[in-house]
């Protein structure tokens, strides 16, 4: 009787493991043709750039190069004032990531470990703060620069970025709430104040949180073309973004040079991104001392 009964499950079995296969195979198939369709505009770009300028022109278009012409990359660097732009946007950049980390770390400081009265409604309106759209502040902060005399300077770009985010408070709060407030006690009891616990105890278990506003805030600024172009003016002053849209307008029928220069531009978020991926997953876990 078994026997028969096992030789009726057999082909339920058999068309199971078949119907999971074909899902598999469909799942699968689909993520790769995704991965295509989001990875040809890459090729295009990086081929393109390796192309004289009949090829990159071409119609019907030309796969694959002929001749694989590097030096492209150098003639559109040097044509860019690659080099100058990397400077700037890289001080810019740096100045914006370590205001963002202190300032945001230190108001969520506040919001999560001290009470004081209006400490919820302050939160709040901090958070309110999220919902006024970044193009309403354009001519506000245009002003308020120009009769502090910074414009074509780099201090409208770096002096907003010194101050918290809302986002990253946020962010931070949620991080520090999580961490038990018995390491706070511990710590004042081995003589440690305000400051210390901050600084040696909270700030090196939020590793992932900063890590995330460090890539969130690199990313933001290292793209920004919006606000060089409202306070730059100067070539010697501009930016990575400023300095490829002006090298645009000289090139803009020559697709292998734009094309280069631009992929140099972006390796280093690229780079930034697959370092940091890992303070992204640990940063959304939100993982934390248990009590």
């Amino acid at each position: 009787m078994s026997e028969l009964v096992a030789a009726k499950a057999l082909p339920w079995r058999k068309s199971k493991k078949a119907r999971r296969r074909f899902f598999m195979a469909f799942v699968y198939g689909t993520l790769f043709l995704g991965g295509i369709v989001v990875l040809f505009p890459l090729y295009w770009a990086v081929t393109t750039a390796l192309k004289d300028v009949p090829e990159a022109l071409a119609f019907p278009p030309v796969w694959w190069p002929t001749v694989l012409h590097w030096s492209n990359f150098p003639k559109a660097l040097g044509e860019m004032n690659f080099w100058i732009c990397l400077k700037n946007t890289a001080w810019i950049t740096a100045w914006a990531v370590l205001g963002q980390i202190f300032s945001s770390s230190l108001a969520a400081y506040g919001f999560a470990r001290f009470r004081f009265p209006g400490r919820d409604a302050l939160f709040l309106l901090a958070l309110g703060t999220l919902m006024i759209p970044v193009h309403v502040l354009l001519i506000p902060r245009f002003v308020l620069f120009k009769m502090l005399g910074m414009i074509n300077t780099f201090w409208p770009l770096i002096l907003p970025a010194l101050f918290a985010g809302p986002f990253n408070v946020f962010l931070l709060r949620q991080f520090f709430l999580t961490i038990t407030i018995d390491l706070d006690d511990s710590a004042r009891i081995d003589g440690c104040g305000t400051w210390g616990i901050f600084w040696r105890i909270l700030l090196p278990l939020a590793k992932p949180a900063l890590g995330i506003i460090a890539v969130f805030t690199f990313m933001s600024h290292w793209r920004d073309f919006m606000g060089p172009l409202i306070y730059i003016s100067s070539a010697s002053k501009y930016t990575l973004a400023l300095g490829l849209n002006a090298f645009r307008s000289q090139y803009f029928i020559e697709w292998n040079y734009l094309l280069a220069a631009a992929i140099v531009v972006m390796i280093p978020p690229v780079l930034v991104f697959f370092i940091a991926q890992r303070y992204f997953i640990q940063g959304i876990v939100f993982t934390g001392v248990k009590g």
